[in-house]
């Protein structure tokens, strides 16, 4: 988006078996939260035997990807004590939104006046985690209201299509519950099959460029009975009419907004 590059994000496992088309000018970068992770390690030695150049993410210091890597941006997260990457994986967002901005610079992508707004958006980040933090009625409520049930459906769009998939992940990982992330604008086609007053739907419906296609979305659900928990932004009244229940976060920048949400 910021830097106009063509850009194609790979599973690992999958990456190292489909021999990819990639020319010299082509950068791989590999993200790692222990930098050991089997299939990482071989998609980045696949890089090597063709000659492409690999960035690595690593919060592991010196590890085995961070090593035979042309480059490595330590994220510094500390030590993953649990199975679920947690600290890690905002740890990596945060660097990912940084490396951009530095590169919009340099490409003459991204003005310096726009590079210092979006640096000061990334600053009020702590303290905003810190409100959403010192607020879990709302997240208690919600957990008291479904930790019974088995199955949940979560719905992203634009950056918040991953942060659909890392939240379904995450209750897998850590309340082993059956749980999906989808691209929101892909439940026609599958997911709302399955959806009725017994599956609740975790929309994240913030005040971005896709919210009215969320909105459309929660709208849907509700017709099939389908129970909707909304992820929104603090002071968005709209969104109250639609779900059943709601999480509100501060309001931040779209594209910074995965790291709340």
């Amino acid at each position: 988006k910021h830097l106009r590059l063509h850009t194609e994000v790979d599973i690992s496992s999958e990456f190292r078996y489909r021999n990819p088309v990639a020319g010299g000018d082509t950068l791989v970068m590999a993200i790692s939260q222990s930098g050991e992770t089997a299939d990482t390690l071989a998609g980045i030695r696949l890089a090597k035997s063709k000659f492409l150049q690999v960035l690595s993410l690593c919060n592991t210091i010196e590890s085995t990807i961070a090593r035979e890597s042309d480059g490595v941006i330590y994220v510094y997260a500390g030590p993953e004590i649990g199975v679920a990457s947690t600290k890690a994986y905002t740890a990596e967002l945060l660097a990912l939104f940084l490396l951009t901005i530095n590169w919009g610079i340099l490409r003459n992508s991204i003005s310096r006046e726009k590079a210092r707004k979006m640096i000061g958006e990334l600053e009020k980040i702590p303290s905003v985690l810190e409100e959403l933090l010192d607020n879990q009625k709302e997240i208690h409520e919600c957990a008291q209201k479904f930790y019974q049930t088995p199955n949940f459906l979560f719905l992203g769009r634009s950056f918040n299509y991953p942060t659909a998939l890392e939240g379904a992940l995450k209750l897998k990982e850590i309340s082993y519950v059956h749980a999906e992330g989808y691209a929101a604008g892909e439940m026609k086609h599958g997911p709302i099959a399955l959806v009725d007053e017994k599956m609740p739907v975790v929309c994240i419906a913030l005040k971005d460029s896709v919210y009215e296609k969320m909105v459309s979305n929660i709208r849907e659900v509700k017709a099939r009975n389908g129970k909707v928990i909304a992820v929104a932004t603090k002071g968005d009244d709209q969104i109250i009419k639609y779900a059943d229940h709601t999480i509100f976060i501060p309001p931040i920048a779209e594209e910074f907004s995965p790291i709340l949400a």
